[in-house]
């Protein structure tokens, strides 16, 4: 049998974990003296209310070697193979981890740094899912993962810039100019990379930029999975942003595919950001 983990840098939370039978390693989030695991004891609504709440960025904390190894034991121990996708080895040590962890499995567990967050990463679970359903073997799922997660694109837009100025992003400066004329960038994270890819003056015209940007960085294809999500506890920009554009004229189940973004970008991003991430198609 193949076994499935996935940190919470994708944004999964305990029971979609379970739903989907797959084990889920929490990242540890620190606000102030509090620390929290994301997704089992901290909700994404619940992380939202509290960075609403606090002037410090909270801290996330790299899931170690030890937790990994320990994850991998229970997962093994009747012979099943794992297959562990993370967060990307360019953001975080948590890849790495993971790696040091996963040899000591005699080739028991491969590990797949998925390129992206939070629904970029989602997305890439669902294809491993999706091939695990189709019978392939562990080699093939991995080979397939490692070449496909290439393909993804995460767009996201951001509705403030106070939160990139509080993670040193932007300086004060050019935040508050920024909050004075309403711009909001656009970022994009691929190949593990994240960068500000361009900026829109109000809600509408972001809008048309998200729909630019995917058009400059590969049209989706609807054959493999897409997903859409949003940040604080408020879709109402993005399911305006998808009836605009006809996503939902294009799968029924649209709203079924609308996941509330988590604490790796929520930190940096703030309430108010939706995104999209998808397999570019070739």
């Amino acid at each position: 049998m193949i076994r499935i983990l996935i940190d919470s840098a994708s944004d999964l939370d305990l029971k979609e974990a379970e739903d989907l039978g797959v084990t889920l390693i929490s990242m540890e989030i620190m606000f102030n003296d509090e620390i929290f695991l994301d997704g089992v004891n901290l909700s994404k609504e619940q992380f939202f209310t509290k960075l609403e709440e606090t002037n410090v960025l909270p801290k996330t904390s790299q899931i170690n070697e030890y937790r990994f190894t320990e994850a991998f034991k229970q997962l093994t121990a009747n012979g099943d193979e794992v297959i562990a996708i993370t967060m990307p080895a360019k953001l975080s040590g948590t890849y790495n981890n993971a790696v040091s962890a996963a040899k000591k499995f005699n080739g028991k567990v491969h590990v797949v740094d998925s390129l992206n967050v939070t629904i970029g990463e989602r997305v890439l679970l669902y294809r491993a899912l999706y091939l695990v359903k189709m019978g392939l073997t562990v080699e093939e799922i991995v080979d397939d993962l490692n070449k496909k997660k290439k393909q993804i694109k995460l767009i996201a837009i951001v509705d403030t810039l106070e939160y990139l100025k509080k993670g040193g992003r932007v300086t004060s400066v050019a935040a508050f100019v920024g909050e004075m004329l309403n711009i909001k960038p656009a970022i994009l994270v691929e190949n593990g990379d994240v960068q500000v890819i361009g900026k829109a003056l109000g809600t509408k015209m972001s809008f048309h930029l998200l729909n630019k940007l995917i058009d400059k960085y590969g049209p989706v294809d609807y054959d493999l999975p897409y997903a859409f999500a949003y940040s604080g506890v408020d879709n109402t920009m993005i399911k305006k942003y998808l009836k605009l554009y006809g996503f939902n004229n294009k799968n029924d189940d649209v709203d079924n595919q609308i996941y509330l973004i988590g604490s790796t970008i929520g930190t940096h991003a703030g309430p108010g950001a939706y995104a999209i991430a998808y397999f570019k198609k070739e």
